[in-house]
């Protein structure tokens, strides 16, 4: 009888503590995820937590003129007014657009312009990021930041933007695509997540559901975001 009660608990998706939906056995053998938009349904991401967290370690390199992908969120969070200029990307065109088209397409940024540039969560939908990295470094001004994040451990996007998915990456792989472009001397990496994050996030948990003391010890093995601050070689 005590056997059958511990398989029941195990088998219940979750179970709370002190307010924190924690994943149990039950949850992490499920076949189906709780949600197919990585968990913003159900709260904060937890790649956009690991995302936050870097771009806090490095907001003082946002500054100047800056280019954000999408949207200026980030930029506005994390520089204020160290901002002289805003300009944002986007694909197929946004409101406050200032650059529309595709990264993949020469020439679309113009040269030694941007002090920085943050670039989240992007790379994976480009084919070829040699290509893309090559425009980026030569928008730069000599000595301008690039802060770049690509997915690790991740479910691929289900949504308008699956189709264009190519590729997750890891620490390795980001660190070869930067070196010879960018300044070797001054290249950082840092990937973000653990075990439990990765099996979290595939599941489409939310941090609230995780905890954030359970994403906050870091193990390489298991990445769920690979972050890079690079800099633009002095001309």
């Amino acid at each position: 009888m005590k056997s059958l009660t511990i398989l029941k608990t195990l088998r219940k998706p979750f179970r709370r503590v002190r307010g924190i939906v924690a994943m149990r056995l039950g949850r992490a053998s499920s076949a189906k995820p709780l949600s197919k938009d990585w968990g913003i349904s159900r709260g904060q991401p937890i790649d956009r937590h690991y995302i936050e967290a870097f771009l806090a370690d490095h907001a003082a390199d946002v500054r100047g003129r800056v280019l954000e992908f999408g949207d200026d969120n980030y930029s506005r969070q994390f520089g204020g007014s160290r901002i002289t200029r805003q300009d944002i990307l986007h694909l197929t065109g946004h409101p406050q657009a200032t650059i529309v088209g595709d990264l993949a397409k020469p020439g679309l940024l113009p040269k030694s312009t941007f002090d920085c540039i943050i670039c989240t969560q992007t790379l994976q939908f480009l084919f070829d990021i040699h290509g893309a990295l090559d425009q980026l470094h030569q928008s730069l001004r000599p000595g301008g930041v690039l802060l770049v994040t690509v997915p690790g451990i991740t479910p691929i996007g289900q949504g308008e933007w699956g189709k264009y998915w190519c590729w997750s990456l890891t620490e390795t792989a980001l660190r070869q695509l930067l070196r010879g472009s960018f300044d070797d001397d001054a290249l950082s990496l840092r990937t973000y997540g653990n075990l439990i994050a990765a099996t979290a996030f595939l599941h489409a948990a939310a941090v609230e559901e995780t905890g954030r003391k359970r994403l906050a010890p870091l193990d390489p093995a298991y990445p769920v975001i690979v972050a890079a601050r690079a800099v633009a070689r002095p001309s």
